[in-house]
């Protein structure tokens, strides 16, 4: 079984520099970056509010990002 990440630190990045990239740059750099999880949400998506160290969130519409949080 694969160790459970211990670390609570984020990558040190700026969400809103996603804002207008189309969604694979955006994934691509998000995981160079050091995001280990990358998730693309259409517009409108219902999601829960629990706060995941390590994500980062897309709302794409058209293949480009338009909204872009952590956790």
């Amino acid at each position: 079984m694969a160790p459970i990440p211990s670390s609570d630190a984020q990558p040190d990045d700026t969400p809103e520099s996603y804002v207008g990239l189309d969604e694979a740059t955006a994934e691509r750099r998000a995981r160079s970056h050091g995001w280990t999880t990358v998730r693309s949400l259409p517009p409108g998506t219902i999601i829960t509010l629990e706060f995941l160290t390590g994500r980062i969130n897309f709302e794409v519409a058209d293949s480009t990002v338009t909204r872009c949080w952590v956790g």
